[in-house]
């Protein structure tokens, strides 16, 4: 035979030289869950070794996360149901647990790069992203509480805002009202490809913030179409978004590469709760082994297209790579 394709594989040095896809710990924005309180650490039971901090042992886990080279956060707020309204009113409120952490975060660690969620669901009496009247999520009247969102999250610190609640129009009104604010820095990271998807049960979990009536079909994508990816991507880049999203990321693959392909801004993508907590429960169960298929995981969502990747398992990716000094 004069062509083996096995000489490229027959040693760890030969498939390091012509490994076409490649994994870094800059890569990743780790998702962090805050809550209110002091010396609070408590993990959630379908997310293992996740936790919802309280600020204080938050700053602490994300000094650890910058010592293992990650330095970039998605960060979430678990609100308790007395401070949750109709309007979400909560989330513009200055004294609010969520942007009071931005801004003590980015005072104690300038360098850290923080984004954050613009979404009504964990502020909502309603627990759906968009606002409620009569059943339906109304669209129009959803943009002016999501850009007052967005501001109020850029005046704070954040340095990307991400809005993941997929409203029609929200990435050009969020955009217009930041840029009025003088925040034409801060970048907008649209969930732009979200499907109404079965992975995010442990998020909902994390936040108490599943809808209380209905579902989210009205506004999230259909997992069985692929075509409507590229009218969402392409809309959310008129409207300036400087990164694109697709979420969940295992199961849409497919659509990961059918953007990168088709756009020119960064593609990011969100290994979700749910991806997370299958490797962790087959892996507790002896059934597959964690690294191994985590590794597997990230690198096809790099491989796929993807240039971020929003994961759980961001920490220990980074404790993987030190440990086998890589």
């Amino acid at each position: 035979m004069l062509v083996r394709p096995r000489r490229n594989r027959k040693s760890i040095g030969i498939r390091n030289l012509v490994q076409e896809t490649s994994l870094s710990v800059h890569d990743f924005i780790f998702p962090l869950f805050l809550t209110d309180g002091k010396n609070i650490k408590v993990e959630i039971k379908s997310m293992p070794n996740i936790f919802r901090y309280s600020l204080d042992n938050l700053l602490l886990e994300i000094e650890d996360c910058l010592n293992l080279g990650i330095y970039a956060f998605a960060l979430f707020p678990h609100y308790e149901d007395a401070k949750k309204d109709k309007l979400a009113s909560e989330s513009w409120n200055e004294n609010t647990l969520y942007l009071k952490a931005i801004k003590t975060i980015k005072k104690q660690f300038p360098e850290v790069i923080i984004m954050t969620d613009v979404a009504m669901d964990p502020y909502s009496s309603d627990g759906h992203d968009g606002f409620v009247e009569d059943g339906k999520i109304l669209n129009d009247e959803t943009l002016e509480i999501l850009a007052r969102m967005a501001v109020a999250q850029a005046k704070a610190g954040s340095d990307i805002v991400g809005p993941s609640d997929m409203m029609d129009g929200r990435v050009q009104f969020i955009r217009q009202e930041l840029d009025k604010a003088g925040f034409t820095e801060v970048s907008i990271m649209s969930y732009s490809v979200k499907y109404a998807s079965g992975f995010y049960g442990p998020f909902r979990d994390a936040l108490d913030s599943a809808p209380k009536s209905g579902d989210k079909k009205t506004y999230q994508m259909n997992p069985a179409n692929s075509r409507e990816a590229l009218i969402e991507a392409e809309l959310d880049t008129k409207e300036g978004a400087d990164f694109l999203m697709v979420k969940p990321a295992g199961s849409y693959l497919d659509i990961i590469k059918l953007l990168k392909d088709n756009c020119n801004l960064p593609i990011a993508a969100y290994q979700v709760s749910g991806e997370y907590a299958m490797l962790k429960a087959a892996s507790q169960m002896g059934w597959i082994e964690y690294e191994k298929c985590m590794l597997e995981s990230l690198i096809s969502i790099k491989r796929a297209g993807a240039k971020i990747i929003l994961s759980y398992c961001a920490k220990d990716f980074a404790i993987y790579l030190k440990k086998n000094n890589l």
